[in-house]
């Protein structure tokens, strides 16, 4: 089969170490090395460094879930990196180490039978992680609203106080204050009892009306 990179390495990325497969063709034969790395920082520009003693042109290696993130950010734009599918790659039974495992990237690699995935450029990535993230947020916040409210609910239970008109508006910012007040010493059940409607008694607390 035709080589069609002369100069490459895999690597099989872990969440606190990287192992890492050089090969190289030179003068018809193909010369090995390998190296294990952490996932520090320091490890990885050390891993850069590595790669350039050996003139290496093409890394490619596995999207093991957010692992490969920080590698590809120290490796972007020193060399061509690949990121692949780890479906497309599946190692043939009863080869499991980690070595072997960056030694059969780095064969698919020079033989150019790895299809690379999509990465779009560090702005869109940037933009990608910050939506996400409000994403995630958003939804542990209504989690959160939803726990508060069945305490409230089972609170007011409890002490025989109306409901109506009490959860409505619990995911606004007054009210999720009022909500782990009555978590920590039951005032708001309390305060009910005086006949105050419940914007009122919010008023009276926090002094918003």
């Amino acid at each position: 089969m035709d080589v069609l990179h002369q100069r490459c390495c895999g690597l099989d990325v872990h969440k606190s170490s990287i192992s890492a497969c050089i090969l190289l063709h030179v003068s018809g034969r193909v010369q090995k090395h390998q190296r294990r790395f952490g996932a520090m920082t320091q490890d990885l520009h050390e891993l850069a460094h590595w790669l350039k003693e050996f003139e290496v042109t093409q890394v490619a290696m596995e999207s093991s879930g957010v692992y490969w993130k920080p590698v590809w950010n120290i490796l972007e734009g020193q060399f061509t990196v690949v990121l692949v599918n780890a479906q497309h790659i599946k190692n043939v039974p009863g080869r499991k180490t980690d070595q072997k495992d960056a030694e059969w990237i780095a064969q698919l690699l020079q033989h150019g039978l790895l299809r690379p995935s999509y990465v779009p450029c560090e702005m869109i990535r940037d933009l990608r992680d910050l939506t996400r993230m409000r994403v995630s947020l958003s939804q542990e916040a209504s989690r959160i609203s939803s726990r508060v409210q069945k305490v409230l609910v089972l609170l007011c239970h409890k002490k025989g106080a109306p409901q109506k008109g009490q959860l409505e508006s619990c995911r606004s910012r007054t009210r999720a204050m009022v909500c782990r007040s009555v978590a920590m010493d039951q005032g708001l059940c309390r305060s009910t009892r005086t006949g105050r409607a419940p914007r009122a008694e919010l008023g009276r607390h926090f002094g918003d009306g």
